[in-house]
């Protein structure tokens, strides 16, 4: 097994470049839906890889294979799980689904800045409905690692009504998923991030929690890098009250000199950083027991130091996997075994421990 995988550490250092030449001559659009076809292919052929076992963690009462995970919005549909859970990712989170099929905004929508790594997109929530991502949800090979799911409202769906959007969808995936994130940051559905405020997320929280009694899954709520001091303190509060298990930060940003649309990668780092760090305090002085998944710039290993000795445990990555490829992957687990040999740790929580001191 040791001899597979590093023969397939060679294939994605060596090949990814001249993937990512072709990709990069498309449309961003185009590439990226050749890009999951393709995975979607090849993940049914894909044998299991061992993972390294002092990199597990538990949190929220699941089982992760590694602290770091795949982001929402990249498999939108569900159709690379077999492919996402052969590489060396912990976790990987599908979505945003809607119940109904959504189009999304007007093309183009998916931009590159290729010298900072970073993208802009408007896509507005893209999907195939809940009925079809929830069949690929349940065909996937999962591996035996964890798998959440992205809920997001559709367009059509008025804020008064997007209750009735998240608790139904909790509903359909609960039985399903690992875990479920409300999603009422992202910037591309018009009105969506007047949720965020403490009426609207008190409502959602309402609504999925009569659900939740019927199927008890980890429940988080993504945020924004662009809320106040004073927003993000609230969603603290709510996430304690209804008991929710934690808070993804952050969605993207806005740039307006940029354009439409949110930004992830690079240009996104410090601002998700200092939201994430403000987070971590907050949860920590309120006793809470919220779990905090880090991700927004998250670009590469010294990123994720940066988020451990602030605190923090699970990350994903979105940006840096379109631009580094799965050698990323490779990288930060190469990484993770130097410090662990320098800091002479047996387990991750050892790891954390050391990191924080």
């Amino acid at each position: 097994m040791k001899g597979t995988l590093f023969s397939f550490i060679n294939l994605y250092k060596y090949s990814y470049p001249f993937f990512k030449n072709i990709a990069f001559s498309l449309d961003a659009e185009r590439a990226h839906e050749f890009t999951i076809h393709s995975m979607k292919m090849a993940g049914r052929f894909l044998p299991d890889q061992k993972d390294d076992e002092r990199f597990h963690l538990k949190a929220m009462g699941l089982n992760f294979s590694n602290p770091v995970g795949l982001a929402a919005g990249l498999d939108k549909n569900g159709e690379a799980i077999s492919f996402m859970t052969h590489l060396p990712f912990g976790f990987v989170e599908i979505g945003t689904v809607t119940p109904k099929p959504q189009e999304g905004n007007d093309k183009p929508r998916l931009f590159r800045y290729p010298s900072e790594e970073s993208l802009r997109n408007r896509m507005g929530f893209n999907n195939f409905g809940s009925d079809i991502v929830l069949k690929n949800l349940k065909a996937g090979n999962r591996r035996g690692k964890i798998v959440g799911v992205n809920l997001g409202k559709n367009k059509v769906t008025s804020n008064d009504d997007a209750p009735k959007d998240y608790s139904t969808l909790y509903r359909d995936f609960a039985p399903s998923a690992d875990y479920l994130v409300i999603n009422v940051s992202s910037p591309n559905t018009p009105g969506l991030r007047d949720l965020l405020k403490d009426a609207g997320l008190r409502q959602i929280f309402e609504a999925v929690d009569a659900e939740r009694k019927k199927c008890s899954k980890p429940l988080l709520v993504k945020v924004s890098p662009d809320m106040a001091l004073e927003e993000l303190s609230s969603v603290v509060g709510l996430v304690n009250e209804y008991k929710l298990d934690g808070i993804i930060a952050t969605n993207t940003t806005i740039m307006k000199e940029r354009g439409e649309g949110g930004v992830s990668g690079k240009l996104l780092t410090q601002k998700a950083r200092a939201t994430r760090e403000f987070l971590l305090k907050e949860i920590k002085n309120s006793h809470s027991n919220a779990e905090l998944i880090g991700v927004g710039g998250i670009s590469g290993f010294e990123d994720l130091m940066d988020f451990w000795r602030a605190g923090g445990r699970l990350a994903q990555i979105y940006s840096a996997f379109v631009f580094q490829g799965p050698g990323v992957l490779f990288d930060i687990e190469e990484h993770l075994d130097m410090e662990f040999k320098k800091r002479g740790t047996k387990t991750f929580e050892e790891f954390l421990d050391s990191v924080k001191k």
